[in-house]
């Protein structure tokens, strides 16, 4: 499956999820490839940071052609998780078009939600090339023990695209694992942050082999 986390507001935590999605998808015994099409490049650099031996590959690829190459880049992969970049339309709306499902998180903050419509738009756009494209938005760096992540679920509710069970809040964790080049299962496999990035692996399969949407 092609699984990308997609939104044209920079800081919400698509990389965080991407890499560690894939990494639970990885210790699952899936093969799983990451495409780093940010020039930022901080998936490149969460590899670079680990000392153990990677659960995944990563390559770099900030690229307006991903929706032609992915054929030959997924030949070897159960999955591929691709991290979007923030602005670059054209790479953006590359990987659109290569995607099966296309992930936008969402922090809790009515920025947020209003940037939501920017990224719905360039998807929309593409979805004239991928008619089976689906679409979800995911709640990430909730703040815990806070009502505010029942409200920006409300909020987008007006715009008519599924948003998944699962919340992903704000934890220390998720700053320590990336440190270290490690998702959060491998630093505290019983973590509450671990049972999150679980549920919404699980929730994300669900999607990917049209069990939801």
């Amino acid at each position: 499956m092609i699984i990308s986390f997609v939104q044209q507001k920079g800081g919400v935590g698509k990389t965080t999820l991407a890499v560690n999605v894939a990494g639970t998808l990885a210790s699952r015994g899936k093969r799983v490839l990451v495409i780093d099409a940010d020039p930022q490049g901080s998936a490149l650099d969460w590899l670079n940071s680990r000392e153990a031996e990677p659960l995944f590959t990563v390559v770099a690829l900030p690229s307006a052609t991903i929706h032609r190459q992915i054929k030959e880049l997924k030949r070897d992969y159960e999955h591929v998780v691709i991290d979007a970049p923030g602005r670059l339309e054209k790479v953006v709306r590359s990987i659109i078009m290569a995607s099966e499902l296309v992930v936008i998180p969402v922090q809790p903050s009515p920025y947020d939600v209003w940037a939501a419509k920017d990224a719905l738009d360039l998807i929309e756009e593409a979805r004239v090339y991928n008619e089976k494209l689906k679409i979800v938005f995911t709640i990430n760096r909730k703040i815990v023990n806070t009502a505010i992540g029942r409200d920006v679920r409300e909020a987008l509710a007006g715009y008519d695209i599924p948003v998944l069970e699962t919340a992903v809040c704000q934890r220390v964790i998720f700053a320590e694992s990336a440190a270290t080049g490690k998702i959060v299962t491998e630093v505290n496999g019983s973590s509450r942050a671990a049972r999150e990035i679980n549920a919404l692996t699980d929730e994300l399969m669900g999607e990917t082999n049209g069990k939801k949407g």
